[in-house]
């Protein structure tokens, strides 16, 4: 056998070795291992009765104990006032929800986009709008449902949420961001704490409120009683909503209650409001709502002055007028007779609670007397002096004091805390960097609705493994290749 043959054996010899090698090392040691899970999305827009706001979240395919690990990917306000307030013009309803939804397509991928189930709640805005007339209520829920409906995602419907599943969504999302109900271990995996107590939960919106915990008794009283099913555990939890008793309603009920004092003359003095201050309100601004009862000779065009008399103590025993703070006998009870047992553990307050207390620098768990005077001194300055002193806070200025009471007596007198147990309310509006509200713990509730995927299955090798057997088969072609080339191109003598 001549030189030139000898190599080409050699070659092919040792391209049958690398490639024989290279098949043994890819069957050995095989593993089975689970592709990560796909990611899905969902959308829910908060229509509430001050603004709308849409968020985006994500949860991986797989779940834990039935329930996502859902996290918010994005938040976007919808420019204007709550959809109810567009009873009259009821395609601008829908279309200002556009700009949010366009947002929203360039952020979720569009493969996934079909899949994305979509929601849009309304809550006590719209309630409100149903009460007072039910087919402006449909014809406004019809517009937003059509303008959601041109976007490729799986809307699911608009719907008014009621004040206990308002109320308790947003139970679950300060629990869930605040690690209560599961929370990632050391050991790499999501498990349900120990020794960790829930939170409960206090909303004030603008024409309702709401108070969620779980008590220490059994609820007497099962319109007030929820339960949910959450990463395997079970949550027996205490709600109620008051319609009419969020910020903005309790303010215009205040304006009525001082008004009716003197229904004959076109002139209120509001004791809440600032010295000095003033504003004209026309008779169908002021009874506008089913909240406040008009007088029985309305006369729409008259317009009323509103004269400011900056006196906190006339304020307070104005504001605690709009409440019945008497209970039935052998029974605990908020306001207004409803029941409710007595508050125990922490209390996170957010929305209107927090905003309001954020902007007189009250968020900081400051003491009960430290906040009362804070209060006092703030609502004993005149007109003058505050906009001197907030220059940029002229629309809600004149707005505060009254708030800040209105906040005072509900927490106090409403839902029963006390100067011992007011450390236990810590005012929030964020937690874990993500927005509190009912949207989140709606989604998770969802959640629970949704088949989990089963992880996709493949077989699988260890990095140095793979990475030898790549390495044979690279040889064992270029062995070939080189034999091959010698084969057509030496030529021999």
């Amino acid at each position: 056998m001549d030189y030139k043959a000898k190599t080409i054996a050699g070659l092919l010899a040792a391209t049958c070795v690398f490639s024989i090698i290279a098949l043994i090392l890819s069957v050995v040691n095989v593993k089975d291992v689970f592709l990560p899970p796909s990611t899905k999305y969902g959308l829910v827009f908060d229509a509430g009765s001050t603004h709308t706001a849409l968020y985006i979240y994500q949860w991986p395919a797989d779940k834990e104990n039935g329930t996502g690990i859902v996290s918010q990917v994005e938040a976007c306000t919808v420019p204007g006032p709550g959809i109810s307030s567009y009873a009259d013009n009821p395609a601008e309803a829908g279309a200002i929800l556009k700009p949010c939804l366009d947002k929203a397509m360039k952020i979720i991928p569009a493969e996934q986009q079909r899949d994305t189930p979509t929601y849009l709640g309304a809550t006590a805005g719209m309630r409100l709008l149903r009460e007072q007339n039910s087919t402006k209520a449909e014809q406004v829920f019809a517009e937003v449902s059509k303008a959601i409906g041109e976007y490729p995602v799986d809307f699911r419907g608009a719907q008014i949420l009621t004040g206990n599943e308002e109320g308790s969504f947003g139970w679950i999302t300060i629990n869930y961001l605040l690690e209560t109900l599961v929370k990632y271990s050391f050991a790499e995996k999501w498990e349900h704490p120990q020794d960790t107590e829930v939170l409960g939960a206090l909303d004030l919106g603008g024409a309702s409120t709401q108070i969620t915990f779980q008590p220490g008794v059994t609820t007497e009283d099962n319109s007030t009683s929820i339960f949910f099913r959450l990463y395997g555990r079970n949550y027996s939890l205490y709600t109620h909503s008051y319609l009419c008793y969020g910020q903005t309603q309790a303010l215009k009920m205040l304006l009525a209650a001082l008004h009716k004092r003197r229904p004959s003359s076109q002139q209120i003095s509001h004791p809440c409001y600032p010295a000095g201050y003033w504003e004209n309100v026309t008779m169908s601004d002021l009874y506008n709502s089913p909240c406040v009862r008009a007088p029985s000779t309305p006369s729409p065009a008259q317009v009323l002055t509103v004269i400011g008399t900056g006196d906190p103590a006339a304020c307070s025993t104005a504001i605690q007028k709009l409440f019945n703070f008497t209970c039935g006998a052998n029974r605990t009870c908020g306001f207004n007779g409803v029941y409710q047992p007595p508050v125990r553990g922490q209390f996170f307050a957010f929305a209107g609670f927090y905003y309001t207390f954020h902007f007189l620098n009250l968020t900081s768990q400051q003491s009960f007397s430290n906040v009362n005077s804070t209060i006092q001194t703030f609502c004993n300055k005149s007109w003058a002096e505050l906009v001197e002193t907030f220059p940029q806070e002229d629309k809600f200025l004149h707005t505060y004091c009254s708030v800040a009471i209105y906040i005072l007596t509900l927490l106090l007198d409403g839902y029963k805390f006390n100067e011992h147990t007011w450390s236990n309310i810590h005012f929030s509006r964020q937690a874990a960097n993500t927005d509190i509200g009912w949207t989140l713990g709606f989604m998770l509730n969802f959640t629970n609705m949704i088949p989990t995927e089963a992880l996709e299955h493949v077989k699988g090798h260890q990095p140095s493994v793979w990475a030898g057997a790549v390495s044979f088969i690279v040889l064992a072609i270029v062995a070939g290749l080189v034999a091959a080339f010698l084969q057509c191109f030496w030529k021999t003598k």
